[in-house]
C-alpha cells in the first residue's frame, strides 16, 4: 500500500477518487510541527536554529500518520506547491523518518486525474531551498514579534504587537490618512454646452466640454472661480456653435490576464464585495474539491496562491475549442494570447488561477455551489475565458465645435464588436452622438458652469491596499489576506461606512513609535528588500542564516538602546495648556483602552480625568438628549459614559448601583425580520461595526453593512451602502446594485 499525505481532509477526499486501491490518502490537518506558542523557540546563539515542536492538538494525527507510514511501501508528500507546502512536507518527513528510497515529493497545481497521475509519474525530492525560505520568513517574523511586542507592552500598553509586514501595511494606511489631513482643496470650474441639431434640438442633444480658448488648451485648474466662469458664459451668449472637425477612429480594447492571487482579491472586492480573507477561503474550497453530480468531489480551480499569469498549453488549446464552439469562430484567436508578468518578484512556477476545465461552465454546476462559491467561480471562469477571446473593437468619434474664440469638444463611442466583453463586463460604456456633419451649425440649449474641488488621494480599500502591497513588494500572495485581517483584529485600522481603511488612535500611536524608533521595521523599501532576499533563498542564490543575522544584530542593538532611552511618558503623553481643576497641576493627554483622554500629570496623587474637547462635546450632547433617563434599578439619574464599545448610559450612583443602558444609534431602517424593532449601529467584541435589530435577543437579524432605509425593488430586502458610492441589496441571493 502506498501512502499519500496532504494537508487538508477535503483535498484528501478529492485525490482519493483519482487513485486506485493501492493508495491510502491521509491528511495532516495543516502544520504538524511548528515553533512553540509560549516562547520564542529560536536558539539565536546556535545560528538561529528553530526549536520546533508538535502542538498538543496535532499529536494524535501524528500518531495516525506514523502508524500508516510504518506499513507503507512508498510515501508521497503531496502538500501544496509553494514554500508553505514544501515546509509541511519537510516536517512530515522529519517526523515519519522514512527510508530515502521509499519517500518522494509530488506537486500539482490542480486536483484533476491527469495532474495527480502526472505528478506520481514524475516525483521529486523535497526542495530544501523552498523550505529554507519558509523557515527564514518564520524565524524573521518570530524575532520581530517576540522582541518588539514586549517593548510596546512596556512603553505603550499591554496587548499591542508589531510585525514585519503588518507594521508596513499599517504605515501605508496612516501615511495616506496624514496626506488627506494635510490636503488643501483647490476650487476649479468647468464649462459645458448642451447642444442640439437645428431641426431636432431636443431629440438629438448632446454635451460638449470647453477645451480651448484662443487656441490654447484649458487645463484643469485654469478656471479658478465663479467670476471667471461667468465671464466665459457671458462671452458665449450670442456665439454661433459650428462643427469644425469630426474625427473617427477604431480603437481596440484587450482583455486582462487571467487571475493571480492579488488580482483575484482585488476584483472580488470590487465586484463581489468580498474581503481578501473571504476570497481566499472560498478559493481554497473550490481548489480542494466540491461534490459535483454523483457526490464525488472535484477540484474546480487551479492553485489559488500564485503571481503567475501563465496558462498551460492544454488550457490554451481547450479554451480556443470551447470559445469557437460556444460563441463562434469570430470570438476565438488565431494564435494563443500570452501575458507578461507584472510582479517583479514572481515566485514558484505556477499557472494563473483558472478553472480546471473550461467545459465546466458556472451555470452547469450552479446547483452544487453555495452562492458565494458560485460568484467566485463565475468570476474566475469568465476572467480566464475572456483572456483568450478576441479583443473588443470600439468606434470612437471626436467632434470639435467652435464658438467665437472658444472650442468645445464632444466625444462618443460605440461597441462595433463586443469580443471578450460578451462574457466579461468592464466599465466600458457606449456614449452615443447624433449624426453630425462638418460645418453644421448647432443650437445652444443651455450653458452649464460647474464648480469642482480637487480631492486628495482616496483612502485604501481592500482592493487598492492589496494592489499597492503587491506593487511595493510588501508580502506575498499567501500573506496579503492574513496581513489585512491581522491589522483589523489588532485594532490598528478599521473600515468606515464606505468600506475604506482608516487608522485608529492605537494604530497611529504604534506607527508613530515604530517610525521614530524602529524606522527599518516600517520602511517599505527595506521590507521589499527582505522579500527579495527571501526569494533569493528560495531560488538557491543565498543562504538563510546570514540574512537573518544581518537583520537581527543591528535590530537587537537598537532595541536595547531604545529600551534604556525611551520612557513610557515620552511615548504616550502629550502636553496641554490646561490645568487640573482639582490640584492645579498641568493636564496631559494619555492613551487609554478606549482611546485618548485628558488626565492630571500629578497621578497617582491626583486621579482627575476628563474627556477631550471633541469627546466632551459629543458626551454633553448625548447627556442633554438623555437628561430625563432614570436608572431601572434605583431610579437615579443616568450619566453618559464611555466604554470599549463606545458611549453608554451608566447609573450616577455607581459603584453602589451598576445599572447600565445602551445608547442606540438608529439607522432609520426598521427590522425586516420581526417588523417591530429598529436597525441600530453596534460594535462586535473585536471592535467591528455592524447593524442589528434592537429587539435582540428576541430577534437576531444583523448586517455588516449600513442600511440606507430603503428596500430592494427586486426582492424587498434592505438596501445597504456599498463601496464606490453604490447601493446594493443586502440579500446575498439578489444582484441588485445602483449608483456610480
Amino acid at each position: 500500500m502506498n501512502l499519500v499525505i496532504v494537508e487538508s481532509p477535503t483535498k484528501a477526499k478529492t485525490i482519493k477518487r483519482f487513485l486506485g486501491k493501492g493508495y491510502s490518502v491521509i491528511s495532516s490537518y495543516g502544520h504538524i510541527r511548528d515553533l512553540p506558542k509560549n516562547n520564542m523557540g529560536i536558539d539565536i546563539k546556535s545560528g538561529f536554529k528553530p526549536e520546533y515542536e508538535v502542538p498538543e492538538n496535532s499529536k494524535k494525527q501524528v500518531s495516525i500518520l506514523k502508524k500508516h507510514a510504518k506499513d507503507a511501501d512508498k510515501i508521497y508528500f503531496a502538500t501544496d506547491e509553494d514554500r508553505e507546502g514544501e515546509a509541511i512536507a519537510w516536517h512530515l518527513k522529519y517526523l515519519l523518518k522514512p527510508k530515502k528510497e521509499n519517500s518522494k515529493r509530488i506537486a500539482f497545481h490542480e486536483i484533476t486525474k491527469k495532474a495527480i497521475t502526472d505528478s506520481l509519474e514524475n516525483p521529486r525530492e523535497i526542495d530544501q531551498n523552498l523550505v529554507d525560505a519558509q523557515q527564514a520568513r518564520r524565524v524573521l517574523d518570530r524575532l520581530v514579534g517576540y522582541e518588539l511586542s514586549p517593548f510596546l507592552w512596556k512603553k505603550v500598553r499591554m496587548g499591542l504587537s508589531a510585525g514585519r509586514v503588518q507594521s508596513a501595511a499599517v504605515r501605508m494606511i496612516v501615511d495616506r490618512e496624514n496626506e488627506i489631513r494635510k490636503f488643501k482643496p483647490d476650487e476649479y470650474w468647468t464649462i459645458e454646452a448642451e447642444l442640439g441639431k437645428k431641426d431636432s434640438p431636443k431629440k438629438d442633444k448632446f454635451i460638449a466640454k470647453l477645451a480651448k480658448k484662443d487656441g490654447k488648451i484649458i487645463k484643469k485648474l485654469d478656471i479658478k472661480d465663479n467670476k471667471q466662469a461667468e465671464e466665459i458664459t457671458s462671452d458665449l451668449k450670442d456665439a454661433e456653435y459650428k462643427i469644425t472637425e469630426i474625427k473617427k477612429n477604431e480603437r481596440k480594447k484587450f482583455p486582462s490576464p487571467p487571475f493571480t492571487t492579488s488580482t483575484m482579491q482585488q476584483e472580488a472586492a470590487k465586484k463581489l464585495y468580498f474581503s481578501a480573507k473571504q476570497t481566499m477561503m472560498i478559493a481554497q474550497q473550490l481548489y480542494e474539491g466540491i461534490e459535483i453530480g454523483e457526490g464525488k468531489p472535484i477540484g474546480l480551480i487551479t492553485y489559488m496562491r500564485t503571481d503567475s499569469v501563465n496558462l498551460s498549453k492544454e488550457a490554451l488549446s481547450s479554451s480556443q475549442n470551447f470559445i469557437k464552439k460556444e460563441y463562434g469562430d469570430g470570438y476565438g484567436l488565431e494564435k494563443f494570447r500570452f501575458f507578461k508578468k507584472k510582479s517583479k518578484l514572481a515566485q514558484e512556477a505556477h499557472e494563473a488561477i483558472r478553472p480546471s476545465s473550461i467545459e465546466r461552465t458556472p451555470d452547469s454546476i450552479r446547483q452544487y455551489l453555495n452562492p458565494k462559491q458560485f460568484k467566485l467561480y463565475d468570476l474566475i471562469w469568465r476572467r480566464m475565458t475572456a483572456s483568450q477571446m478576441k479583443e473588443a473593437i470600439m468606434d470612437a468619434t471626436t467632434v470639435d465645435i467652435s464658438a467665437k474664440n472658444y472650442l468645445f469638444r464632444a466625444t462618443g463611442s460605440i461597441i462595433k464588436f463586443d469580443g471578450f466583453l460578451k462574457i466579461y463586463k468592464t466599465d466600458t460604456k457606449e456614449k452615443l452622438l447624433p449624426i453630425l456633419k462638418k460645418e453644421e451649425i448647432l443650437k445652444l440649449l443651455k450653458l452649464h458652469s460647474n464648480k469642482h474641488s480637487t480631492e486628495p488621494l482616496p483612502r485604501y480599500t481592500e482592493a487598492s491596499l492589496v494592489k499597492t502591497m503587491e506593487e511595493q513588494g510588501i508580502g506575498r500572495p499567501s500573506t496579503y489576506a492574513p496581513t489585512i485581517s491581522t491589522i483589523q483584529q489588532r485594532g490598528y485600522v478599521k473600515k468606515n461606512d464606505d468600506r475604506k481603511f482608516e487608522p485608529t488612535e492605537t494604530g497611529e500611536l504604534v506607527n508613530k513609535v515604530l517610525v521614530e524608533h524602529f524606522p527599518k521595521i516600517v520602511d517599505l523599501k527595506f521590507t521589499a528588500q527582505m522579500e527579495k532576499e527571501l526569494d533569493d533563498i528560495a531560488n538557491g542564490k543565498i543562504k538563510w542564516v546570514p540574512v537573518i543575522k544581518e537583520f537581527y544584530e543591528p535590530f537587537k542593538k537598537n532595541l536595547k538602546k531604545k529600551d534604556k532611552e525611551v520612557s513610557k511618558k515620552e511615548l504616550t503623553e502629550e502636553k496641554t495648556k490646561e490645568t487640573c481643576d482639582k490640584c492645579g497641576k498641568p493636564m496631559v493627554i494619555k492613551m487609554g483602552r478606549f482611546g485618548k483622554f485628558m488626565a492630571c500629570s500629578g497621578y497617582p496623587a491626583c486621579k482627575n480625568t476628563k474627556p477631550l474637547a471633541e469627546e466632551k462635546a459629543k458626551q454633553d450632547a448625548l447627556q442633554k438628549q438623555y437628561a430625563h433617563e432614570k436608572c431601572d434599578k434605583c431610579g437615579a439619574q443616568m450619566k453618559v459614559k464611555r466604554g470599549r464599545y463606545g458611549e453608554f448610559l451608566g447609573c450616577s450612583n455607581y459603584p453602589k448601583c451598576k445599572g447600565i443602558k445602551p445608547i442606540e444609534k438608529k439607522t432609520g431602517a426598521g427590522c425586516p425580520k420581526c417588523g417591530n424593532g429598529d436597525i441600530i449601529e453596534k460594535r462586535s467584541k473585536k471592535g467591528r461595526t455592524f447593524y442589528a435589530c434592537n429587539k435582540f435577543p428576541e430577534c437576531e437579524f444583523a448586517l455588516w453593512q449600513k442600511p440606507n432605509g430603503e428596500v430592494c425593488p427586486k426582492c424587498k430586502s434592505l438596501l445597504v451602502f456599498a463601496a464606490g458610492k453604490k447601493i446594493k441589496c443586502s440579500n446575498k441571493e439578489c444582484d441588485f446594485v445602483k449608483g456610480q
